[in-house]
């Protein structure tokens, strides 16, 4: 797989899969603009690594459930790096808790960053992609979204929402050689995941038949995949990488 002349941007990307996609990309010849939220530390640190590896990269920040930061991130991607080839929509949050105590601004920021993040960036994304007849998309949901999860209604919402939207662009940019597909990662050894008791962890590892967790790279070479030349007829689909515990 070769990404040389592409360039990619990834949201969420300061940490965790985002940014194993972000180096992976780099590594197959991609030029890459950074997307981090909040602290700088992680998203600088990532960019110097990239910019070892001979690519060009950018590190922007920006609010991705913010109307106005979604486009200014994307305009500032193809000022930066003179076009937008690739879009990996990986950023997400979880607040979790039962139902019953689910305060309205848990589950509305959720959604806010998990699923309208993906719509607006996207949105932004595709202009300049519909202009090339060119573009590779790349969403990030989670078993979760497909499976379920006792507290986690919100996020699950999200997740699961992200597979119809994708299923939905897909269908509506085809025609101009815009391919989008899932990635449903199982439990990945990120940040996310590090706060979970013992017990559960133990839990979850009995039901995946591969029995280990997985780790960023394994989405992420996935998804350099998807997004690269390689892959010219596959769209729409949701592809597991979770050890096989969704069958």
């Amino acid at each position: 797989m070769d990404l040389t002349g592409r360039t990619a941007l990834i949201t969420g990307a300061s940490r965790g899969i985002g940014r194993a996609c972000a180096l992976h990309l780099a590594s197959l010849g991609a030029d890459i603009a950074i997307n981090y939220a909040s602290s700088s530390k992680h998203a600088d640190e990532l960019a110097e690594e990239i910019t070892r590896m001979g690519r060009q990269v950018v590190a922007i920040r920006a609010d991705v459930s913010n109307p106005e930061d979604a486009d200014l991130m994307v305009d500032e991607t193809v000022k930066a790096l003179g076009s937008l080839d690739i879009l990996i929509n990986n950023a997400g949050i979880t607040k979790d808790t039962l139902l019953i105590r689910m305060k309205d601004e848990d589950w509305d920021r959720v959604i806010d960053v998990n699923l309208k993040g993906a719509f607006l960036v996207t949105r932004a994304a595709v202009r300049h992609m519909m202009k090339k007849r060119y573009g590779r998309i790349v969403n990030i949901s989670s078993v979760i979204g497909i499976s379920g999860n006792v507290g986690q209604a919100n996020y699950a919402a999200s997740k699961a929402g992200i597979i119809g939207f994708s299923k939905s662009i897909a269908r509506e940019f085809a025609s101009r050689g815009i391919l989008v597909n899932v990635i449903a990662p199982g439990f990945i050894e990120t940040d996310m995941t590090s706060g979970l008791n013992d017990d559960y962890k133990k839990a979850i590892l009995a039901q995946i038949p591969l029995g280990r967790y997985g780790e960023p790279e394994d989405v992420a070479r996935l998804a350099g995949f998807l997004v690269s030349d390689d892959n010219r007829y596959i769209t729409g689909q949701v592809i597991h990488v979770d050890g096989g515990m969704f069958m």
